[in-house]
């Protein structure tokens, strides 16, 4: 009875978000789809841009999650650089597809052998599959916040020197922007971008801190702006802020080697010194088992 009761349950959670899913695609509003469609039709888009297919993943998408979620998945993406081949709404509708699968064949493995164990391995399953995407997204973004903060020391030392050459701070931006690869430059880039559009420079750098995490970029940004709003040149800014950038790094890399002999510990317990042991110690042992069955 118990068998059958928990077989019933997991019937129920592969179908009922299957259902869902379906009355999502079936409950979208098509006349909204077709007016999106013609507004979108009447502009000149940029090569590439997936305009309809974003237009009914983002209909399709706010029936799935709430804003507040989908706030936070935005923050995600602004982090990670907002890939192009993952939009916001992509993601979202991801999401339960990724759980149907991984649900799915974790339930498969359930009925075809019905135990408790099989049971809470596939409810993992749905539940890793419905958080997938943020897992990756949110890995992404750690690994751009590390490049950021890697090569921030470098393009401030680079702004200063074309700064000291004779450029102003928006022009050593394009400069660097346009000649060092890197998720800085292309912050960068879009922060110029934003200026271009009538953006203010206070906003535009409070925006470009907002999108990262590195709290030397967060530094760097309101002396900016301090700076800007008082009137104090910009070259003692950048010699203050790069000097500091470098020797933060350099404490950074001597904090790293210093937390190397702690993770090399764990590699020689578990893997080295067992080895060893056994080649030392495996000859004497064998003799002593030998000595002690024909002695």
């Amino acid at each position: 009875m118990g068998i059958e009761l928990i077989g019933w349950a997991a019937i129920a959670l592969l179908a009922l978000p299957l259902a869902y899913l379906t009355w999502s695609f079936v409950s979208v509003d098509r006349n909204q789809l077709v007016l999106i469609k013609e507004n979108l039709s009447r502009t000149q888009l940029h090569p590439g841009e997936e305009a309809a297919r974003v237009s009914e993943f983002s209909a399709l998408a706010r029936h799935l999650v709430s804003g507040t979620y989908a706030a936070k998945l935005d923050r995600l993406l602004a982090m990670a650089g907002r890939p192009s081949s993952w939009p916001l709404d992509r993601i979202i509708v991801s999401k339960p597809i990724s759980a149907l699968v991984l649900g799915g064949l974790g339930f498969l493995a359930f009925l075809m052998s019905p135990v408790l164990q099989l049971f809470i391995l596939a409810i993992a399953l749905l539940v890793l599959g419905f958080f997938l995407p943020d897992l990756l997204v949110y890995n992404a973004g750690i690994k751009r916040q590390e490049a950021i903060q890697l090569e921030l020391p470098n393009v401030l030392d680079q702004l200063l020197i074309s700064v000291e050459a004779g450029l102003g701070f928006e022009s050593a931006m394009a400069r660097v922007a346009s000649n060092s690869p890197g998720p800085m430059a292309q912050e960068m880039s879009r922060a110029l971008q934003e200026m271009q559009l009538g953006r203010s420079r206070a906003e535009t750098y409070m925006a470009l801190a907002e999108r990262s995490s590195v709290a030397d970029l967060k530094s760097f940004v309101r002396a900016v702006i301090q700076a800007d709003r008082y009137g104090i040149g910009i070259v003692r800014v950048l010699k203050v802020q790069a000097s500091q950038m470098r020797v933060k790094r350099r404490q950074r890399a001597e904090e790293k080697a210093m937390k190397l002999p702690v993770k090399v510990l764990f590699p020689l317990l578990l893997c080295i010194f067992p080895v060893l042991f056994i080649v030392i110690l495996g000859p004497a042992v064998i003799n002593i088992l030998q000595s002690g069955l024909f002695g």
